[in-house]
């Protein structure tokens, strides 16, 4: 697999996540190393912390306030989702407990100020968040990225994982080998409709 297809064809995988099969703790760690090497703002390098959860116990009292969360926002929001993107975000809330790995991405610090304070800090992981889904997809993983849990329940959710005070939680990943291996590229708009030139408007021709 070359850059291009690895970068056009790494997918949000939730349906076809391989609930049975298990992974390797060398194989997450393995793809957390490569993560680290994603750029990431010098100041905040040391501030990046990962947190695996593998206990069946504990992934399932994940689970709840993550399945609480996400299942009112379907109720509520639902209509406005593609059915099939619907069924396929409440396959992994029904069954997210059963992800062989949920991975944790925190940050050391608590975002505040405007956009230019919000932008340094959650840009200084996201790129090692998409690093390590890029790497898994190399292995033949899938994950995505869910937040449900951080309506409300983030210091719930760290109480019971023992994370800190001070960190910021900033993703949840469910891992696990994909069922499907031959994901393609997805109906994005043409970039020559979303693109400017000097001007905001002015076509890219």
């Amino acid at each position: 697999m070359d850059a291009d297809e690895l970068l056009t064809t790494t997918r949000s995988v939730r349906r076809k996540l391989d609930l049975d099969r298990p992974v390797e703790q060398e194989v997450i760690t393995e793809c957390l190393r490569i993560a680290m090497q994603a750029p990431i703002a010098g100041n905040q390098l040391d501030a990046v912390r990962w947190l695996v959860v593998r206990d069946p116990e504990l992934k399932a009292r994940v689970a709840g306030p993550v399945r609480e969360v996400g299942e009112a926002a379907q109720r509520q929001y639902g209509h406005l989702v593609p059915p099939r993107s619907l069924a396929s975000a409440k396959f992994l809330l029904d069954n997210i407990h059963r992800v062989p790995a949920l991975v944790l991405a925190c940050l050391a610090g608590r975002p505040d100020g405007g956009n230019a304070e919000l932008t340094g800090f959650y840009g200084s992981i996201y790129p090692a968040i998409w690093s390590f889904q890029l790497a898994l997809r190399a292995r033949g993983l899938g994950s995505t990225i869910t937040g449900y849990h951080l309506f409300g329940h983030e210091a719930e959710v760290a109480r019971l994982l023992g994370i800190p005070e001070g960190f910021t939680q900033v993703a949840l990943l469910p891992v696990a080998y994909t069922t499907q291996k031959d994901f393609r590229p997805a109906a994005r708009p043409p970039v020559e409709e979303i693109t400017y030139l000097d001007r905001w408007g002015a076509r890219v021709s």
